[in-house]
């Protein structure tokens, strides 16, 4: 069965508030005390080195700074989200395994153009838990205040290819400006981060995994 013969009752699940503003400044201050990285997109892979044709390139789709995570402690926080979404929006999606978490800066001009995050085969990665797996559910928290730390910056869905009734209807995700508000989605879900504004806008991004879909 291919993702693009379902057609969803949700395409979205919202916890407005659910993490601790602690928890929101924990991770940021972790976040920000590692090197950072150009963020790149699957059109790189996993390039370390780039050129600048292929930056400028880049920066028409994706513009932003981030980290890698992997601490238990961070995703015993987000997991239980991902769980009760998962069924409370009727998806009940088989999942289990979660790739690094990656933490993001989004400043002034900064963005993330219309994507998914869905690949388009299976991991292949022999001997490790990822391998035969597939992008499923995605997550984005909000770790800071949308109005106060950064304007701009919005989270928007367009439901284009998976219900073509909604064709090019964006829709605001409007909850996710507020600081530890947390968002779970298919994974073939398209998306964008609107630039910023002003200030910073800090985010913390989960994909998970499961096998492909029968």
């Amino acid at each position: 069965m291919s993702y693009k013969d379902m057609i969803l009752k949700n395409y979205y699940w919202c916890f407005p508030g659910a993490v601790s503003p602690r928890i929101c400044d924990d991770i940021i201050k972790y976040g920000k005390s590692l090197q950072d990285q150009m963020a790149s997109t699957g059109a790189y892979g996993n390039s370390k080195k780039l050129n600048q044709s292929q930056i400028k390139d880049l920066k028409k789709k994706r513009d932003s700074n981030i980290v890698w995570l992997n601490d238990r402690w961070i995703y015993n926080e987000i997991h239980p989200f991902v769980n009760q979404a998962n069924k409370s929006a009727g998806w009940n999606y088989e999942w289990g395994w979660s790739e690094s978490c990656q933490f993001t800066k989004y400043n002034k001009g900064q963005y993330y153009d219309w994507h998914y995050d869905q690949m388009p085969e299976p991991n292949n990665h022999p001997n490790r838990p990822t391998d035969g797996k597939i992008r499923k559910l995605s997550i984005t928290l909000s770790l800071s205040e949308g109005g106060k730390d950064y304007t701009g910056g919005e989270l928007e869905f367009d439901f284009k290819e998976t219900d073509p009734d909604k064709k090019n209807k964006f829709e605001k995700c409007k909850e996710m400006s507020s600081k530890g508000s947390l968002v779970v989605f298919p994974s073939f879900v398209w998306h964008r981060v609107c630039p910023v504004k002003s200030g910073s806008r800090y985010s913390l991004v989960v994909w998970n995994l499961g096998l492909p879909y029968r």
